[in-house]
């Protein structure tokens, strides 16, 4: 779980860091004095819960709840503020709650307590990646469908390499295997990138792909995937290898081997 503290004046930002210490024990808590890091970050990495001023400067605190929420349709998002006037506001953004400062380390737990996805926050994920038997991508439930199918398999590409940055000229080698027109193939993966980043802001999964100059990568945090979970928990992972992995795809037989000798070691 990552909750995020976000409030421009530092000696309520700190209150509410040390009133909050013992509520969020095992989780990951991030703060910020500005809201545009703060809103940078989440691009990035999934929020579960927020705590977020109302009046910021720069980027006012309901602002800031509204481009979350587009972020991550399931975070719990609650406001602080010296005021009520944000109270209808707070309630169209569907906030789990609202504080009136001074915040307390009672109030604090009552919000938590009030949840509006209580039963989610702590580990849902709405891309989920099947990679065991055919590769396939999920969001909310539903496959994803893109304009071409290899940019389905740019996807699968970055879910393979686990997060790593992947270049252009990797891409390529494994969608093409050196087959045709090098010119062409670049012409036709600038149409790839392009399918994929209006499928993604069109599903607002915004920060999913990490892009660098010239290259890719999955945000490995940000998603479910049974190869991750397997690959960290092992025997103990809810997912189970059996020798099946992104059967539709020539490219990945090397990295299917490793799995068959990890699921080896694992049965000795």
């Amino acid at each position: 779980m990552r909750v995020m503290f976000v409030d421009d004046k530092k000696k309520d930002l700190d209150e509410l860091l040390e009133v909050s210490e013992d509520l969020f024990s095992g989780a990951e808590v991030v703060s910020f004095d500005d809201p545009l890091n703060a809103l940078a970050m989440a691009r990035t990495s999934e929020i579960d819960i927020a705590i977020i001023d109302t009046d910021m400067c720069d980027l006012s605190g309901i602002e800031l709840g509204g481009y979350l929420k587009e972020l991550n349709p399931f975070i719990n998002i609650i406001f602080t503020s010296n005021t009520t006037n944000y109270g209808f506001e707070a309630m169209q953004l569907h906030a789990s709650g609202y504080m009136l400062k001074p915040v307390t380390k009672d109030k604090v737990r009552d919000e938590l307590a009030q949840l509006r996805y209580a039963e989610k926050y702590n580990d849902h994920k709405r891309v989920f990646a099947q990679t065991f038997g055919n590769f396939e991508l999920f969001v909310d439930g539903k496959p994803v469908e893109f304009k071409y199918s290899r940019t389905k398999e740019i996807v699968a590409i970055l879910i393979n390499n686990r997060g790593a940055q992947t270049t252009n000229g990797e891409i390529i080698a494994s969608l093409w295997e050196d087959d045709g027109d090098p010119a062409k193939k670049q012409s036709y993966l600038s149409n790839l990138r392009q399918d994929l980043q209006n499928t993604f802001t069109k599903l607002k999964l915004e920060g999913i792909i990490l892009k660098q100059r010239g290259s890719m990568a999955i945000a490995k945090e940000r998603i479910e995937c049974d190869l991750f979970d397997w690959l960290e928990k092992k025997n103990a992972s809810k997912y189970k290898y059996l020798g099946d992995y992104m059967n539709q795809y020539s490219w990945c037989e090397f990295f299917h081997a490793e799995l068959d000798e990890i699921s080896y070691d694992l049965e000795e």
